[in-house]
């Protein structure tokens, strides 16, 4: 039977600043527009969080019954490990995402916007989809393109709309911008497991896209995402300090570029997510000085 602590590891905790920083970066936006909600925060922060724990266990529950991760370096996986049953990990997911769905349905009644209750609905789907059902798209090699528009765009402009009834587009560019960071931290993880990948059947896009060439595009994510705040620059002056983020991504772009020993991308996938956090801090921060400029 699993411990509290390794139920916790196995929430994969260094991935949820994912979720955290397209809500930041939403809000902040909304803020601009003047129409910040705190409560609507809060819960479209829960609805994230909650998402990111599910896709999290729903992803050990499926590639552990397929045996994908049989031989995995990098965190523990409750299921791949023994550690914990596959029934227990599957309704651990599927536990957060009902409290998403909850969470989700009293923003919908706050805000009136009832079609968003389809986006939520497609929100589980995806995520359940990732690894689960008999076609699971992640096999596929369209997991990066799920993460960056649903952990991109639909939480950055969901966060927003929610709290405006608009968006924007410092919303739009900061939506860009955490899902480009938010494929960069999948891509790691994938470079990293390639050849358990490649045995298993796992077409994920670093195995289509190779070794060096899917080691490349981590760095040039980073690059674009950081790079695309100059577009806001005229008008927001203060969107520039996001640059100053730069000497951070240098060390794991570094190593995804050089590392070659698989335990040594390990340290990427955290470095990773703080940047996504200080990205969202920053670009946020930006936003906020920049008002009324």
């Amino acid at each position: 039977m699993a411990t509290a602590a390794q139920w916790i590891q196995g929430a994969r905790l260094r991935t949820l600043p994912a979720a955290i920083a397209p809500v930041l970066i939403g809000t902040a936006a909304a803020y601009e527009l003047q129409s910040f909600r705190l409560l609507n925060a809060i819960l479209a922060a829960l609805v994230a969080l909650l998402l990111q724990i599910g896709v999290n266990y729903a992803n050990d529950y499926s590639d552990g019954i397929r045996g994908t991760d049989e031989d995995r370096v990098g965190p523990l996986r409750l299921v791949g490990s023994g550690a914990a049953r596959p029934d227990r990990v599957k309704w651990a997911a599927f536990g957060a995402f009902g409290l998403a769905m909850i969470f989700g349905l009293v923003l919908v009644i706050i805000t009136q916007s009832w079609w968003l209750i389809l986006v939520g609905i497609g929100c589980v789907l995806a995520a359940w989809g990732y690894t689960g059902g008999k076609n699971p798209y992640g096999y596929m090699g369209l997991g990066d393109l799920f993460v960056f528009v649903f952990f991109g765009l639909v939480a950055t402009l969901g966060t927003t709309y929610t709290q405006a009834g608009q968006v924007s587009l410092p919303a739009v560019i900061g939506a860009i911008g955490t899902g480009l960071i938010a494929c960069a931290l999948l891509m790691a993880n994938n470079v990293r497991d390639i050849p358990t990948d490649m045995a298993a059947g796992k077409r994920t896009l670093a195995v289509r896209l190779g070794d060096r060439h899917a080691r490349e595009s981590y760095v040039l994510m980073l690059a674009l995402a950081i790079l695309l705040v100059v577009v806001l620059a005229p008008t927001r002056p203060w969107m520039l300090i996001v640059l100053l983020l730069i000497p951070a991504c240098l060390m794991p772009a570094w190593l995804m570029v050089n590392g070659r020993k698989r335990k040594s991308l390990i340290p990427v996938l955290k470095q990773t997510g703080m940047i996504n956090l200080g990205y969202s801090v920053l670009f946020s921060l930006g936003l906020i000085l920049s008002h009324g400029f």
